[in-house]
Parts: structure tokens; sequence; C-alpha cells
């Protein structure tokens, strides 16, 4: 077992407070009942004598107990301190949310990582407690719950969904960690919402205070027609997955994110919900960025003002950089609409279109075996895609949740055409890097002039380094106080194109 952040006295103080911002923490077990709980569950406490505790739910289903009914612990989002961490064994549990072990096993999580499964097993039992095949088997079983309770789909189309490898394993799966099979737990489970047909409803929890809206708009000031459309609060787009193409609608509530899924093959569904969870990082921990900015200098209003503003990530990280080479110092306009015409040029159609909805992003393949001067840009910028694209194609950059940070923007930074300000968006956004900050940003600038802050260069790295290391929730907390006046970027610009 991993050591526990906490020692065990404390963590009894705070599991009968129930306070819910420890939820994230740790779980409550009672080997009396042999049930693990969060610590703000409601429920009776065992005894000191009969109590456990224990890092992660995982953790608890290896020492043979099951999660509380009432409480559900094993639903808890993504715990916030591996979403952010940077070392291996964070690295693993993002690519085993995403679903690398289901479609690789654990010897395709060992080489994407560049150990061997043994090193890899001893580095994840020393760090979460446990290894990455129990990591995986609590990942499927849970995704297979939250389907079960949440869907209709037909028994056998939730355990492929979920990443088992046959019913067997499925139905026995279930009945260790739920103590009842699929079938049980699916009529105990109380549904009330009309399923539309064809689809994955999904409700993504998230720790509060969550800006939902704030993130839909920002995404909307960059809306690319054709790959994505927002409709008031609610933000469609099309999904490239490994085994087929997906097209998902995402619409905040209050502590979650109402996720709508149409897949190609329900075998992507993990990874889906995994991009889908990036994209509005639902992982983060919203007290602790509080805590931090909330008394620093210029962004402290802010963030009293605006409290749970989340950094808008990526669902493909190679997307994010093409899109941010062809944004970097274009109107808005101008690169959303050229954004537009590289989609319906390389990018491929959507099988049944969702709306506006109609093709998906052209991969590293497709724009590495293009002709550069078919992208209608200029030839830095071009050559810079180009070159992005053949790299990424061969696995020499790596922009999934698996990325090695530093090697990541090592690497970026050594293709023609990106600069700092664009590796340091790129490793903000989709490399989910809370610490990072761009510099000579427009929109800071602003921001910053707003609050009576003169935007010389020197000043902003002087703030910049007050907010270490939430300094990427600082930047998205300055890009929210703009959005009252923010205008949309215009449509019907249409781009030229060489003959």
């Amino acid at each position: 077992m991993t050591a526990l952040a906490l020692d065990p006295e404390t963590a009894h103080r705070i599991a009968a407070s129930t306070d819910p911002r420890y939820d994230d923490r740790f779980v409550v077990g009672s080997v009396s009942t042999g049930i693990y709980c969060r610590p703000s569950c409601s429920a009776t406490p065992p005894l000191p004598k009969n109590t456990r505790f224990f890092s992660t739910a995982v953790e608890a289903h290896e020492a043979g107990l099951r999660p509380c009914k009432r409480c559900e612990p094993d639903a808890l989002p993504g715990a916030p301190r591996w979403n952010r961490r940077a070392d291996v064994a964070a690295r693993a549990l993002r690519l085993i949310r995403d679903g690398l072990v289901d479609r690789e096993g654990v010897p395709g999580l060992a080489r994407r990582l560049g150990y061997s499964e043994r090193q890899l097993h001893r580095i994840m039992v020393a760090e979460l407690g446990t290894g990455p095949v129990a990591l995986a088997r609590a990942h499927r079983a849970q995704s297979a719950r939250m389907l079960i309770e949440s869907t209709e789909l037909p028994l056998a189309q939730v355990a492929t969904a979920a990443g088992f490898g046959s019913i067997r394993q499925f139905n026995d799966t279930m009945r260790e960690i739920y103590a009842m099979s699929p079938s049980r737990l699916r009529a105990q489970a109380r549904r009330t919402a009309r399923v539309p047909a064809n689809a994955i409803c999904l409700r993504l929890g998230c720790q509060e205070p969550f800006d939902g809206v704030a993130l839909v708009r920002f995404l909307q000031r960059h809306e690319v027609p054709g790959l994505e459309r927002i409709d008031g609060n609610a933000y469609t787009r099309a999904l490239t997955l490994e085994h087929g193409d997906g097209v998902v609608t995402l619409t905040p509530e209050r502590a979650a994110v109402a996720c709508e899924l149409r897949l190609d093959d329900l075998r992507d569904l993990t990874a889906a919900v995994a991009r889908c969870r990036r994209l509005f990082d639902l992982d983060a921990d919203p007290d602790a960025v509080q805590a931090q900015l909330a008394a620093r200098a210029a962004i402290g209003a802010l963030v009293q003002a605006h409290p749970g503003v989340r950094i808008p990530g990526a669902v493909d990280g190679f997307e994010l950089a093409v899109r941010t080479i062809i944004r970097e110092n274009n109107e808005p306009g101008y690169a959303r609409t050229m954004t537009a015409a590289l989609v319906r040029r390389f990018g491929a159609p959507l099988h049944t279109t969702a709306s506006a909805v109609t093709h998906t992003f052209p991969t590293p393949d497709v724009l590495a075996n293009a002709d550069p001067t078919a992208f209608g840009l200029d030839a830095t910028r071009a050559r810079a895609i180009h070159v992005l694209s053949t790299r990424v194609a061969a696995g020499e950059i790596r922009l999934d949740a698996g990325a090695e940070l530093d090697e990541s923007i090592s690497r970026l930074l050594a293709v023609p055409g990106i600069g700092t300000w664009i590796a340091s968006y790129i490793a903000m956004r989709a490399l989910g890097d809370p610490d990072a900050f761009l510099h000579r940003c427009g929109r800071i600038e602003r921001a910053l002039k707003r609050l009576g802050i003169p935007p010389a260069t020197s000043t902003i790295a002087t703030l910049a380094e007050e907010w270490r290391p939430w300094r990427s929730y600082a930047v998205a907390q300055l890009w929210r106080s703009l959005d009252d006046e923010d205008e949309v970027p215009l449509r019907g610009f249409e781009p030229r194109f060489p003959p």
C-alpha cells in the first residue's frame, strides 16, 4: 500500500467531519462490513479498530472491499494530484484511462512509456499501491457500471465498450467488485431521462466550483465550421478515435458536463470519455488553484469574482498544434476559416453528420503525405505543419495523454516555424501543463491593462513568477476577464488557394 498523504489521526478527523473537499484524497474502508466509502459519506462510520484508509479506490478493491452503494466512491472524478503530475506513474494512469491497456495490453503501456513491464509494475505499486493490470480492471468496472446504469445498451455491448475481453470476464469482475451481477445492477438503476436513439448519454462529474460556461465561450471564439459547433451552451464536435469516428455534444452543468456520444465503434468509449474530460479540465483541483491565486497580485480579484475557471484542453494534441500554428499572429476570423478549409480538404467526412459537424480533423499521416502548397497558407506555416505531421506520424513527437512534457516541448521547438509561444500554448492546452505561461500574448496584455497594470514585458514576467505553479490557470482567468467585451469571430470569410 502506498503511504497515505495524511496521518491516520487526521484522516479519522476528516472522515468524522464528512467534508467533501477530501473525497479525492483517500477512501475509508471497514473490515467489519467489507465496504469502503468517500470521507464525506453520511453512513455510520466504522469503529476505529475496524477502519482502514486507502489512497485510491483501486487499493480498496485489491484489499477485498466493495464500494458503498450510497456514496459510490468508485465514481469519483480522476484525482487532481495525478491529473497534473508529470511523472511516469501519472502518465501511465492517464494512458490507462485513455484505454491504452485495453487496446495494447500492459506490454503496450510499458513500451509507450519506455520501461520494461517489471519496472513499470514496480513504479506503479510504489506510487499508487497497485499495478497497471488492477488499475485497468478497476477502470473497466467503473466504466461498465456507468453504462449499465445510464444507458439501455445490451450487456454484451456494455462489456465491449468498457474494454472487457469476454462476457465471462465482465460478469466475474462486476460480481467481485460490486457483489452483484450486471443484470442486477441494471435492475437497481434509477433512470428517468429519455436516451436519444443510437446515443450514449453520460454525466462527467467534477469538483466544484466549475465555470463550464466560460469554457464553452472560449471554444466558441475558436470554433471551426465543419469540425465543431456551439449551440447555446452545448458544444458539439467530431472525434477521431482508434477504431472509428464519433460525434460528441458536451453541455456544462453545475458540477458536471452532460455528455452525449455517438460512436462508430463502442470500443472507443473509454478513450472518448477520457478526452472529453481533458477538454473540459474536469480533473482539476479548483480549491488548490483558488488557495494559491486568490491572494496574488493582479489575479486575486479575478479568481474571487469567477471561481472555478478551467484550462480549455484538447481532445487531440496534434489537432491543437496545427490549429495553433495557423492561428499565431493571425486575425481570428482568418485563422478560423483557413482551419475550416484545411478540414474540408483533408479531413474525413463523417458517416453520419450531426447538425453542422461534417468532418474529422485530418490525421498526421494524411497531412504528412500532402503537398504543403495545398494548405493555402504562407510557406513558413505550411512547412511547420508538414514537418510536425511527419514527425508525429513517425512517433518522434508525442502529444497525447502519456507525453513526457519536457521532451515534447523540446521536440516541438526543433520544428522550423514553432517558437516558444506555440510550444507553451500546446503545453498548456494539449499536454496539461498547469504552469505554462504565454509571454507576449495580446489578450493577456489587454486583460492586465484593464486591471491598471502596464503591459511591460518585465512587469508581466514578475507577476507571472508569483502565480507559480498555476500560471496556466492565471492565464485562463485573464482570458475569462475579457469575455464580456470579446466578440465571436466573423463567419463567411473565404480563403484563397493557389491554383
